[in-house]
C-alpha cells in the first residue's frame, strides 16, 4: 500500500472503503436474500399435542421461520427455550382465542412483525370434553366456548391475515378439523338446548371445514390454498387421554398428515378438500351446500365485527 505521504494515497484509501462498503453492503444483501427466501409458519396452538411436535419437527429447517401462539405464557416460554438450538428462526406470542379482542391483537401482532405468510395453521381447538369439561360455557363474547376457539378464532384469524398470506403466495391455509362433525344449529349456535360436549366440537370442526371450502372457491388457488384434515383419530394426547381416557393413532400419524398439508410439493395449487389422515375424504353433506357457507359467513363476520 502507499505511504501516507503519497499524492495518491487519499484515493487509494477512499478507493479501499468504496470496495469495503461494496463487500458489506453485498452480505446485507445476502442476508436480505435469506430472509425473502425463509418460509414463515403461523401455528396456533403450539405448546401441546399435536401442535408441539409440528413445531419441533418444523424447527429442524434452517429456512423456516416459525411464529407459534399458544394460551400459556410458561409453556411458550419453555417451548422456545427447548427450540433454541434448532435451526429455525423462533417467535412466539399469547393470546388467548376464545377472546375476540385477543384474536384481533394476536393479528395485529403478526402483521407488525411480517409482510408475508407462507403457510397458516388452524391448529387450536378445545376437545369435546376434559380439560375443558363437559358443560356448557361462554366465552366473554357470548359465544359458546368450543364454536369460539375451534371455528370463530380461525375464522377472524385467517380473515384478516389474507393480505400477507397473498403476499407470500404460493401460501397454503391447513385447518385443522375432525371427522367428529355435526350440524350447525344457525338458530341455536350456542347450544342453549340439548348441549352436549360432543354436539358442540362436532358443530365447530363443520363450520371450520365448510369455511374452508367457501374461502378455497374465492381465493386464487395459484396464491392461496385452503384445505382442512382429519389428522388422525384419538391421538395420546392431554385433551384425549383426559376425555376419552384411551387413544388409537399415534401423534407421528397425526403430525405426517399435517405436515403433508403444510410442504408437500405434490399438494400446489391443490384446494377446497378435506382429508382424513393421508387420504382425500367428504365431511357431511351440509358443508358443501353453497347456502350453509353463505350463511355461515354471514354470521361469522357479524359476530367476529369489533
Amino acid at each position: 500500500m502507499l505511504g501516507v505521504d503519497h499524492p495518491f494515497a487519499d484515493l487509494e484509501t477512499i478507493a479501499l472503503i468504496a470496495l469495503l462498503d461494496s463487500a458489506s453492503a453485498n452480505r446485507l444483501t445476502v442476508q436480505e436474500e435469506m430472509v425473502m427466501t425463509e418460509r414463515i409458519i403461523v401455528l396456533t396452538g403450539a405448546t401441546d399435542g399435536l401442535g408441539r411436535v409440528l413445531a419441533e419437527r418444523l424447527a429442524a429447517d434452517s429456512d423456516t421461520r416459525l411464529i407459534l401462539h399458544g394460551r400459556n405464557p410458561e409453556r411458550l416460554a419453555t417451548l422456545r427455550a427447548e427450540l433454541a438450538s434448532r435451526p429455525a428462526r423462533i417467535e412466539i406470542v399469547q393470546a388467548d382465542l376464545s377472546e375476540l379482542a385477543q384474536v384481533r391483537r394476536l393479528a395485529a401482532y403478526i402483521a407488525s412483525v411480517t409482510d408475508r405468510i407462507s403457510v397458516l395453521v388452524n391448529n387450536a381447538g378445545v376437545g369435546a370434553g376434559e380439560p375443558d369439561g363437559n358443560t356448557r360455557r361462554l366465552t366473554v363474547d357470548g359465544n359458546e366456548l368450543r364454536f369460539a376457539v375451534n371455528y370463530l378464532a380461525p375464522y377472524a384469524l385467517t380473515q384478516r391475515l389474507l393480505p400477507l398470506l397473498e403476499a407470500g403466495a404460493p401460501a397454503r391455509i391447513v385447518n385443522v378439523a375432525s371427522i367428529g362433525q355435526d350440524s350447525i344449529d344457525f338458530n341455536d349456535l350456542t347450544l342453549s338446548h340439548g348441549y352436549s360436549g360432543q354436539r358442540a366440537y362436532g358443530q365447530s370442526k363443520l363450520a371450520l371445514i365448510a369455511y374452508g371450502f367457501a374461502l378455497a372457491a374465492q381465493l386464487d388457488p395459484a396464491k392461496v390454498t385452503v384445505n382442512s384434515l382429519h389428522p388422525a383419530t384419538y391421538m395420546p394426547t392431554k385433551m384425549v387421554l383426559q376425555s376419552v381416557g384411551r387413544s388409537i393413532d399415534t401423534l407421528d400419524e397425526g403430525v405426517t398428515s399435517t405436515l403433508r398439508l403444510i410442504e408437500d410439493p405434490n399438494l400446489d395449487g391443490v384446494t377446497g378438500h378435506f382429508y382424513d389422515r393421508r387420504a382425500e375424504s367428504r365431511a357431511l353433506a351440509e358443508a358443501y351446500d353453497p347456502q350453509t357457507q353463505q350463511r355461515l359467513l354471514q354470521v361469522s363476520e357479524e359476530l367476529t365485527t369489533a
